[in-house]
């Protein structure tokens, strides 16, 4: 039995408490369903649903522009957190406006798919609150909103991957990172790059989008989520590692323990897109009361 701490906090005592691996038990009530909402299947990025040109313009967008300066200057200028002062659900209410070009698995705004990510780990997790919170990972998708400047999808939504080192040929359209600026700088198109191998994520550049934003958020803010709560708020448009291992040269011991729970979270956020909407006024009252065990009634953005 592997014992793993993410630091849970006893919201009676303040403590913070050990989880062990095994402890994480699922009802297995959420079915994984075959196809995606157009009848393809997850993640297929060649099927002609009316969104494959929309998705692989994104990825070439992203591709050409994330690079490693681009990267540093948005941390620095989103770290100030002073573009607006409000709770957890109004940021959900404001996913009404948000349709992310880069998934071609649904075309409804943020907001059903984070609260269709939250029911189906409900359904599995009944006793684990803490974990229903994961799917807030995707607030940070307000960056494509003028008062939090209006960035482009490119620079929000997608899957990650490191900058400041070579871009993995695992990389959703890999071939657009050759206009990449980085791609020919021999500073950044080895392996390593500018890092060392188990070096740890935390000390790894990703692209910039809203898990890192939304990650900023919360852990500045704050929030009382486990260590391995704010791993996956971070991670979770990880692909390139999620599915086929890559860049897992930098991980370090803690990486590795809090993948797992990462792993568990992921087919939540992929599988549970679908047309059958969740209806919003109804699930408030609990993800409302959810929202105040583990965050500030205000939170900076």
């Amino acid at each position: 039995m592997v014992t793993i701490c993410i630091g849970k906090v006893d919201q009676a005592k303040g403590q913070k408490i050990q989880l062990d691996a095994n402890e994480l038990v699922s009802n297995d009530e959420f079915a994984l369903p075959e196809n995606n909402a157009f009848g393809n299947s997850f993640r297929d990025y060649e099927a002609d649903n009316g969104r494959k040109d929309i998705v692989e313009q994104h990825y070439k967008s992203s591709h050409i522009n994330q690079t490693y300066d681009f990267v540093k200057q948005m941390r620095e200028e989103y770290m100030k957190l002073d573009k607006a002062e409000m709770g957890i659900w109004e940021c959900c209410e404001l996913l009404n406006e948000v349709v992310d070009d880069s998934d071609p698995d649904l075309d409804e705004p943020q907001i059903q798919h984070l609260l269709q990510s939250a029911e189906a780990i409900r359904k599995d997790y009944p006793n684990e609150d803490w974990y229903d919170n994961f799917a807030f990972t995707d607030l940070g998708k307000i960056l494509v909103l003028p008062k939090f400047g209006g960035l482009p999808q490119w620079a929000v939504v997608g899957d990650t991957f490191p900058v400041g080192c070579a871009f993995d040929e695992s990389n959703v359209h890999h071939k657009y990172f050759k206009e990449n600026p980085d791609f020919n700088n021999p500073k950044y198109n080895t392996r390593n790059g500018v890092y060392i191998e188990g070096c740890g994520l935390d000390n790894v550049l990703m692209s910039w989008g809203h898990d890192d934003y939304m990650y900023m958020v919360a852990k500045e803010n704050g929030t009382t989520l486990p260590s391995a709560g704010l791993f996956i708020v971070r991670y979770h448009s990880f692909y390139p590692l999620h599915k086929y291992g890559a860049y897992s040269q930098f991980m370090n011991e803690e990486d590795k323990e809090n993948f797992k729970w990462l792993k568990v979270f992921n087919k939540y956020d992929l599988y549970s897109k679908s047309k059958l909407l969740v209806d919003v006024e109804k699930v408030k009252p609990y993800y409302e009361s959810l929202i105040a065990k583990y965050f500030p009634a205000k939170l900076k953005w």
